[in-house]
């Protein structure tokens, strides 16, 4: 691949910026139809019950109230959501698209209601009443693993899934061992909190039995054929759009309820139908993840060798599994031993249903579970041996000659029971954060007593996977002016797309950028395409864009050579212009008049792995268990850095995304079920002026050898580390108190209690002033 232009590489702002900056993006709430009917979903407000009835008729005496929709106005049986990766022991335990006589969660969908305007539909959901008889609520790990209470009447446990990663001789591993180091760790539960909440705008055309779905984000060919077949229509008969999305982080655009009823609402009356959710609507609805645990231990040498890793992980999957639920708990399972060389694995990791909203993929699923978990034993291990904790990593960090690496084995799988580690020399990153936090000088820092706060500093490592195959697709089309409209299957979710594919293409083209227009998403434009999710949007929709590039090139040097009379392969294209041997020349916009238009497309079965280190200082109050962080600085390498812009911010925006998931992000229930937190004053999330001093590089020495372009996927790695590292900077500082901070969020409160507690057991916690 040629690049004259270079605009790879280099430091292009986003072209999407012009029209958000203005005012003048489009989301799908901005859609407006003269017609349209409004939505509001009744949601369950017990957590775990036997439905008796739902009475709705004075909702539908309300005025402006045009219908309301249960269970019972759906014909035969009610639609299941489908699953993206099908397993055999998790079809129990899919979701209706709407409760009929069970609810098991607070918030189940259990009407719709259709009206006028927003305003009068919600206000139309007082008037629903339901009779639920209540049944124990199966909340805690103990009572969902002992099954006494069964969430489905037709399984024999509430476990759906068991996923086991197996490499090497675990047993042996263990019984050499110098050193062994357990831990039992958690982290809480979270969600992705995207500044624009999910909406739907559904349009049935009865004449032409066709359905337009506005509002697709990450999956809108995935979606298309679920909600086709849950339709019982053919998949052409359905499309869906993408305008502007403010926001994914894995669990936007996932197929919910929502994505049903709102079309079998507007197929049903021949209405467009509308239906945007609020924040309170958004914590209760949406795909929640993360809480976890894990009971594990790490086997290793006298001279800090890794042996062995072994244990039992625990998820709360929720009431239902989603169409990609089981995706964080295999991926902790197989990745927790994340950048290290580990030659023996054993984990299991268990996916349990509980009366709590299902759970999804949240941005670096069970891989930030997963590097917490491991991180903490790292640190540990070094503990016990007595070693410095940079230099057990070292030790034990994938370099190039161990490329490419198998990780562990996964069982279940759908095909992707085995991947490898593509390129790198995991030790440059290391060292390079390390130069760049200072960390010979504020090594010296850990457990001393600064004007009454306690500073720590810690170091650790991650992998990110990327380049979720199975394919991805594209389609290039050149318009008389010359312009090259290229259309995409990936979707944009904030990540710069529009940007990105539009730098990949004019230097495939060697054209200027302001000629090339992307045009992604939607399902109008191409037969088929996957999407964005995994971090696959550069390196799977990239090398679509340059396969469809080489092959328009094709297609205009075979258009010239018959304009010009020489054959194809004479022929020498610049800068958009075919130049014969004699001097004649036909430029892009003479071909363009034949017509002239290519299709690209990239399978591919290998993932990439972006791979880095961070390091974090932080300063504890001990009187009040506040933890500030005054330095965060990370380094990865991403194979080849397509734009050093909207890479630093995919970089600096995860990892204050990890910080908010470290110290104040969670999802409260209380005993009977029930979600406690219903707006952003119970959510915390991190602010902009909350983590100044946030630092990061990024390398591209070891570009991968399983895409033409040489990227690896970067939009998750700057959130993995952040727990594991933020976890291990507060051991650190707290060393004289002996606090093993192993369970997140380390919230104020908790940091207090443990601190009270520590006192109460006499650890004196002076340290060292300055």
């Amino acid at each position: 691949m040629r690049t004259t232009n270079a605009y790879i590489g280099g430091h292009i702002e986003r072209v999407e910026d012009d029209r958000f900056l203005r005012g003048i993006g489009q989301y799908v709430d901005d859609l407006q139809r003269e017609t349209t009917w409004h939505a509001a979903v009744f949601r369950s407000s017990v957590a775990h019950g036997t439905v008796h009835g739902i009475d709705t008729s004075i909702a539908l005496s309300m005025p402006g109230v045009r219908a309301v929709l249960t269970a019972q106005d759906i014909d035969g049986e009610i639609p299941l959501i489908p699953f993206r990766r099908p397993n055999p022991t998790i079809r129990p335990y899919a979701q209706p698209v709407i409760a009929k006589d069970k609810v098991r969660y607070f918030g189940e969908p259990l009407a719709l209601v259709l009206a006028d305007t927003p305003e009068l539909a919600e206000d139309a959901l007082a008037g629903i009443a339901v009779r639920i008889d209540a049944l124990p609520p199966v909340l805690t790990r103990e009572t969902c693993m002992a099954s006494s209470t069964l969430l489905f009447d037709d399984t024999t446990s509430n476990v759906a899934s068991v996923f086991l990663a197996d490499k090497g001789d675990v047993e042996h591993a263990f019984q050499t061992a110098a050193v062994i180091v357990r831990g039992h760790f958690s982290t809480q539960r979270q969600t992705a909190m995207p500044i624009e909440n999910r909406g739907l705008l559904a349009e049935w055309d009865p004449r032409a039995q066709h359905l337009q779905m506005h509002g697709a984000a990450k999956l809108p060919f995935f979606n298309r054929k679920c909600l086709a077949h849950m339709m019982q229509l053919p998949e052409a008969a359905v499309d869906y759009i993408e305008v502007d999305v403010g926001g994914g982080f894995g669990a936007r655009g996932e197929f919910y309820p929502e994505d049903y009823l709102i079309a079998h609402a507007a197929r049903l009356h021949a209405r467009p139908v509308k239906w945007a959710e609020d924040r309170r609507e958004h914590l209760t609805a949406i795909a929640h993840a993360r809480e976890s645990e894990a009971d594990v231990e790490l086997a290793v040498a006298a001279d800090g060798t890794i042996l062995g890793l072994r244990g039992n992980l625990f998820f709360d999957i929720g009431a239902y599994v989603r169409p990609n639920g089981m995706t964080p708990v295999r991926n902790a399972a197989q990745f927790m031993s994340g950048p290290y060389r580990v030659p023996a694995i054993h984990l299991q990791a268990h996916a349990y249903v509980s009366n709590k909203t299902p759970a999804g993929t949240f941005r670096g699923p069970g891989r930030y579970e997963g590097c917490f978990f491991m991180e903490r034993l790292m640190e540990m291990a070094a503990a016990q041996l007595c070693m410095s904790p940079i230099e057990l990593r070292r030790r034990n960090l994938l370099g190039v000659s161990d490329m490419p690496y198998p990780l562990a084995a996964i069982t279940p799988s759908d095909g992707a029971a085995q991947t490898s580690c593509d390129s790198g020399d995991y030790r440059e990153t290391l060292d390079q954060c390390l130069k760049e936090f200072g960390w010979t000088d504020k090594q010296a820092l850990n457990g001393r007593n600064v004007d009454g706060r306690f500073h720590g500093v810690a170091a650790g490592c991650f992998i990110e996977g990327g380049a979720s195959g199975p394919a991805e697709t594209a389609r290039m089309s050149v318009g008389v002016d010359g312009d090259v409209a290229v259309f995409v299957g990936s979707s944009a979710v904030g990540q710069g797309l529009e940007t990105i594919m539009a730098q990949i293409a004019a230097d495939a083209l060697e054209l200027p950028m302001e000629r090339i227009r992307i045009f992604h998403g939607s399902t109008t434009y191409l037969k088929e395409g996957w999407g964005s999710y995994g971090s696959r949007s550069t390196v799977m929709g990239g090398s679509a864009v340059l396969d469809a590039a080489a092959n328009l090139m094709e297609a205009f040097r075979s258009v010239a050579g018959i304009v010009l009379n020489v054959p194809a392969a004479d022929l020498v294209i610049r800068n958009g212009v075919a130049h014969a041997p004699d001097g004649r020349s036909v430029p892009l916009t003479e071909a363009a008049k034949q017509g002239l238009s290519s299709n690209g497309r990239f399978d591919n079965s290998k993932a990439t792995y972006t791979y880095g280190a961070a390091a974090a200082h932080v300063a504890v109050d001990v009187d009040t268990g506040r933890i500030e962080v005054l330095n965060y600085t990370t380094c990865d390498d991403v194979g080849r850095i397509i734009n050093h812009l909207t890479l630093h911010g995919q970089v600096i925006g995860a990892v204050v995304q990890g910080l908010g998931s470290v110290f104040s992000e969670a999802l409260i229930y209380d005993d009977d079920g029930t979600l406690l937190v219903g707006t952003l004053a119970d959510y915390v999330m991190p602010t902009a002026t909350d983590y100044p001093a946030l630092h990061c590089s990024s390398r591209e020495a070891h570009p991968s050898p399983n895409n033409p372009l040489g990227a690896k996927g970067a939009g998750e790695g700057g959130l993995i580390p952040v727990g594991g590292v933020i976890a291990n900077a507060v051991a650190a500082a707290l060393k004289t108190f002996n606090i093993q901070p192993d369970h997140l969020p380390l919230s104020p409160s908790r940091m207090w209690d443990m601190l009270q507690a520590s006192k109460a057991a006499g650890m004196a916690g002076h340290g060292e002033p300055t």
